[in-house]
């Protein structure tokens, strides 16, 4: 057998491995599945009128939906991988990966099944929210086909770029209680951004802390594409970002990965 197809058999079966562990301790995912879920609910029902007035929309529900509804769908991604990391950093602790090291299976394997096991979770659990969201009122009636499949093809980049941050989170963790610490600012995140409310109506002194991170082209991208609308300059910028997490998240990973264990 050659080494590609080793490599594609053993993540195969490693993939397997986690979506089944998702499915018999659901407890986690439904856990961080509920934030965003929760969220969207608590600001569109409670907040939604006072928000979309102060945004110079008036007291208009639909509106303030229609804008929460992308930096939800980004949160949502956060929230899943952090179930990844704490799925890494069990690995990891309880010797099944000292158990791994001794078998003839390709090395990267491990990595690859828990990266597109995430993956594949968070692309389920942003449908999930978004059936939520349209189940309440969001409609995206002005974007073009190709605006969807580019839509769907930046959360599908943000959640690589995401698990294999996560990952790296929960390989240097100690415990499960630490992984799930380590990843929490992949959900204080776009609370920080403009996920709820414009970068512009913050105050000044907080607008940097806002604009320069991940979260935000990322939002005003995905915004654009279901809306329809302007993008500027967010979307090259939001790819920039997802290959720098990615590429940052795989060396990170893979370098813990591959020491000697103490």
């Amino acid at each position: 057998m050659s080494s590609l197809a080793l490599a594609v058999r053993d993540s195969s079966t490693m993939l397997r491995r986690n979506l089944l562990h998702a499915r018999r301790y659901p407890s986690l995912t439904l856990n961080l599945l509920l934030t965003p879920v929760i969220l969207l609910l608590l600001f569109v029902y409670v907040f939604g009128d006072v928000m979309s007035a102060g945004m110079g929309g008036g007291a208009d529900r639909s509106a303030y939906i229609a804008y929460v509804v992308p930096g939800i769908l980004l949160m949502t991604i956060g929230g899943t991988v952090v179930g990844t990391a704490v799925s890494v950093s069990n690995d990891m602790t309880e010797g099944i990966i000292a158990r791994f090291r001794t078998m003839a299976i390709h090395r990267g394997s491990v990595l690859i099944g828990h990266v597109v096991g995430s993956v594949v979770q968070s692309v389920m659990s942003v449908v999930l929210v978004g059936a939520v969201a349209v189940a309440i009122g969001f409609r995206s009636t002005n974007a073009t086909a190709l605006e969807w499949l580019a839509a769907f093809g930046l959360l599908a980049l943000v959640a690589l770029a995401l698990t294999w941050i996560a990952v790296g989170m929960g390989m240097v963790s100690p415990n499960a209680e630490a992984a799930s610490n380590n990843a929490l600012p992949l959900i204080v995140l776009p609370l920080i951004s403009s996920a709820f409310v414009p970068v512009d109506a913050m105050p000044g002194w907080f607008q940097p802390i806002a604009e320069y991170q991940p979260f935000t082209p990322a939002i005003e991208t995905l915004r654009g594409l279901l809306l329809g609308t302007e993008i500027g300059n967010n979307g090259w910028l939001a790819i920039a970002w997802c290959l720098a997490l990615t590429v940052l998240g795989y060396y990170w990973s893979k370098t813990v990965f591959n020491r000697d264990p103490k």
